[in-house]
């Protein structure tokens, strides 16, 4: 387990562990309360990959438009509006996991 586990570190992360570690065994993340939490954080990482990509990457993180567009899309409704309605509301479409991917190098 200990090296395919280190192999797909460094295959997939580029971080390949210490010779004469086991990282599988001490990373306690997925088996130890933190694996909803995780899950729950990394969704949050594709949506904002998704709002960066599609409003924010051409326009500039500082262009008035664009953060007009998430004040009123996301931020005004606070809590009234569902947020993945929100968020389809300010891509003007269904949100996607294409710029997730390709933030982390896949081909998509």
């Amino acid at each position: 387990a200990s090296e395919l586990s280190s192999g797909i570190n460094a295959e997939y992360g580029g971080n390949p562990a210490p010779a004469g570690t086991n990282f599988a065994a001490q990373f306690g993340h997925m088996a130890g309360g933190y694996d909803a939490q995780y899950y729950g954080y990394m969704w949050s990482e594709v949506y904002s990959d998704d709002m960066f990509q599609t409003v924010f990457k051409d326009a500039g993180v500082l262009s008035q438009e664009a953060g007009l567009k998430y004040r009123t899309s996301i931020l005004q409704p606070g809590g009234s509006l569902d947020a993945f309605d929100m968020l389809g509301n300010m891509l003007g479409r269904e949100p996607n996991s294409n710029a997730f991917f390709k933030a982390k190098g896949f081909t998509v």
